[in-house]
């Protein structure tokens, strides 16, 4: 099996792209965009999320089987959140009486 050698010049251009990332993360934080809060936070987010798993998991250099457990993983989740969020839109809350 042959490994990659990744450049450290890539890992430090990851690291400061999630240091901007974190910035930005911040700075979405006192920002008001009204409902578009959550969709700015989530995106910003899932590219951290893509950078990690990309380049510090080494799956960018990773063989086809790799990238098929990941997108596994990927559908796995978006399904167990479907499910909860669905689960959690569909009840009724009920007052709290006092």
């Amino acid at each position: 099996m042959q490994h990659h050698v990744v450049p450290v010049r890539t890992y430090l251009m990851v690291f400061v792209a999630l240091l901007v990332l974190l910035v930005a993360t911040v700075g979405a934080y006192y920002v008001d965009l009204g409902p578009l809060n959550i969709a700015v936070a989530l995106t910003i987010a899932l590219v951290k999320a893509a950078l990690i798993v990309l380049y510090f998991m080494h799956v960018r250099y990773s063989s086809r089987l790799v990238w098929v457990f990941a997108a596994a993983t990927v559908v796995w989740l978006i399904i167990m959140l479907g499910l909860t969020f669905s689960d959690y839109i569909s009840r009724t809350w009920l007052a709290v009486v006092s």
